[in-house]
């Protein structure tokens, strides 16, 4: 089935990435929000990247328009009959990806393939809230989208092969390397990065340093781009917290959520979004 009008869910950080690289691929998008401000803010993301590439020379002008007419945005579910291909990108929640999996299920062809940008629950549990578990599948982006070239390939335990095959071309097509992980809660990535994220912010409940010293340890000591602080703030704390009770609940108190962790959301620092975490963010948004 050719493949020309991709339906993402949801317009935040990941489902806005998601939807400027399929556009970037030359495909049509339709991107699905909850309100129309969140879908303006996503969309005011997108041309803001774009515009950055303009200015770095890496686009035309003409370029930018074209890929911006290929963009439509909507409230309503039901706008996804004519999507060929949907990518979910809601919040890390369970009951809220069942309803939009059981309404994507009613509404699109019965050929369609439904994908999962899910970071951390099981695909299988994800296509049995389908009548086509065989034609659900895990496609994991990392943060940020339009950026990173990995996509996480998820296959559940009923996925087709030919479900499966389909993933993988689309991610080449999108400018990806697609790397298969089997499918238990958090796969391959989660499991190790938010144990490494959760594990940091120990560090810190524990008193064992700063926010700034226990980030440039691991960022000189390890390597690592960025350290477990600064990194749970860019991905957004309350993610971090869903994520780890999701791993707790599947694999026991190995991965439970650090107390300042919980306390934080409380709070409502959830790191760079709200331009409190860890560090704080001035007005940045």
């Amino acid at each position: 089935m050719e493949i020309r009008i991709i339906g993402v869910v949801g317009a935040g950080q990941m489902g806005s990435g998601i939807a400027e690289i399929a556009l970037s691929s030359g495909f049509r998008v339709l991107m699905r929000d909850v309100t129309p401000e969140v879908l303006e803010r996503g969309k005011k993301r997108i041309i803001s990247d774009l515009e950055r590439r303009v200015q770095k020379g890496k686009m035309t002008s003409q370029e930018e328009k074209t890929i911006l007419e290929g963009l439509s945005t909507t409230i309503d579910l039901e706008d996804f009959r004519g999507c060929d291909f949907v990518i979910e990108a809601a919040t890390e929640n369970v009951p809220l990806k069942r309803e939009v999996f059981q309404t994507l299920d009613q509404v699109t062809r019965k050929e369609v393939i439904l994908a999962s940008n899910t970071s951390s629950i099981s695909i299988t549990r994800i296509a049995s809230f389908t009548k086509r578990p065989d034609r659900v599948v895990g496609m994991h982006f990392f943060n940020p989208a339009p950026a990173m070239k990995l996509i996480e390939l998820i296959r559940g335990l009923v996925t087709s092969d030919e479900t499966f095959q389909a993933a993988r071309e689309l991610s080449l097509k999108l400018g990806k390397t697609p790397v298969e992980a089997k499918d238990f809660p958090g796969f391959i990535s989660s499991r190790l990065i938010f144990s490494y994220m959760n594990e940091g912010i120990y560090t810190l409940y524990e008193g064992l340093g700063t926010p700034e010293e226990i980030d440039a340890i691991m960022k000189m000591g390890a390597n690592h781009p960025m350290g477990p602080l600064e990194l749970a703030d860019l991905v957004g704390l309350d993610t971090v917290l869903s994520v780890m009770k999701v791993l707790q609940e599947a694999f026991g108190d190995k991965y439970r959520p650090c107390p300042l962790l919980m306390k934080y959301v409380d709070a409502g620092y959830m790191g760079v979004k709200t331009g409190r975490g860890f560090y704080q963010y001035g007005g940045k948004k």
